[in-house]
């Protein structure tokens, strides 16, 4: 497909001179006679995106790829025109969504040294004198345009390889979880439901995109510590020694200790840490209160809690819903920040079948 360049000068002979060079040059050329009449066919592309956009579910590379395809190459803009100017049009241009990064070369007949540094600092990529030189024009206008594309196609790499690398990391973490759950006889897939509780609690609470993985992968770790203790303290039937019951009340720091080595995810440590600490100041291991425990935390300390009542025990089947809502209530502004706590009883009122716990 071929490049396409939009031109955008109120003189006609400018735009016929630089219509007919870059259409020499196997260049597809729109002329545009105003900064007003630009801005208003750009608008009607974008909304084309977005219409597209709106009737595929899933986006993925080849539609984001015709999405690029869909807006111009580079826009040539003249600097000195009636009503609306150059920088005008393109200040203009940069506040609109999908086409602000659309490259800008402006074109103007100014030879002042503080126009082309204005126009520099506010985003155009370039700078051509009028009248043209054919040979000027295409060399920097061809260049310009490949140099979008490599930045383009390098931005492209760069999110695919993350988005591996993303993949790669969560199925890391969801094994390293089905580890930790299979280390006690009496959980199964414990840190995956309070995962999803978790996710769920931090949305209503108003988070969004990599915050809510964030908060989901915490809770998938967050016992990570566990895998630090025996198997016969974790798996005892009888009651804890008090002995016992510390090796069991370190494991969250062990897990920060484990999770506090992944320097890309510096924030990942603080559900594993933290987790059991209390709103009023009385859990462990740090004593925090309050606003002092990280907000993933204290996402998960409901979430975790709630988990454990809804779960079968070697001593009890999930205790009744109307139970376990009794208890969320009771440790709101004592175990459990009442913010969540309350997030949790709106889906516990709305789970009217009772389906929130192991089966």
């Amino acid at each position: 497909m071929a490049d396409w360049v939009i031109v955008v000068d109120d003189d006609e002979t400018n735009l016929k001179m630089a219509g007919h060079i870059l259409s020499r040059a196997h260049m597809r050329v729109t002329a545009v006679k105003s900064g007003q009449t630009l801005l208003d066919y750009v608008k009607k592309l974008e909304d084309e995106i977005k219409l597209n956009e709106s009737l595929v579910l899933d986006i993925g590379d080849d539609n984001k790829k015709e999405n690029k395809k869909s807006l111009p190459d580079l826009i040539l803009l003249d600097i000195k025109m009636p009503g609306m100017d150059g920088f005008e049009t393109l200040t203009a241009l940069k506040k609109m969504n999908v086409a602000k990064n659309i490259p800008v070369i402006f074109l103007t007949a100014d030879e002042k040294e503080e126009t082309e540094a204005k126009g520099l600092s506010m985003g155009a990529m370039d700078f051509i004198k009028k009248p043209f030189v054919p040979e000027v024009l295409t060399i920097r206008v061809r260049h310009m345009i490949d140099l979008d594309h490599l930045q383009s196609d390098l931005a492209y790499e760069v999110e695919k390889k993350t988005r591996e690398n993303e993949s790669l990391f969560f199925h890391v973490v969801s094994s390293l979880a089905s580890a930790i759950d299979a280390k006690d006889t009496y959980t199964n897939n414990h840190s995956g439901r309070v995962a999803e509780y978790s996710r769920e609690i931090a949305r209503r609470a108003g988070y969004e995109g990599r915050e809510l993985e964030d908060v989901y992968i915490m809770g998938l770790l967050h016992d990570v510590g566990k895998i630090g203790v025996p198997d016969a303290v974790i798996n005892k039937p009888a009651k804890l020694t008090d002995e016992e019951y510390d090796i069991i009340k370190n494991h969250p720091v062990l897990g920060a200790r484990i999770l506090g080595n992944i320097r890309e995810m510096p924030k990942l440590a603080n559900g594993a840490r933290w987790h059991h600490e209390r709103y009023d100041g009385k859990g462990y291991p740090d004593g925090l209160k309050g606003e002092d425990i990280p907000e993933e935390a204290r996402i998960i300390a409901v979430a975790d809690s709630y988990d454990a009542m809804t779960s079968h025990r070697s001593y009890r089947n999930p205790l009744p819903q109307g139970v376990v809502r009794e208890e969320i209530e009771k440790g709101m502004g004592s175990q459990f920040d009442p913010r969540f706590a309350k997030i949790m009883l709106e889906m516990i009122d709305e789970d009217t079948e009772y389906e929130m716990k192991e089966d």
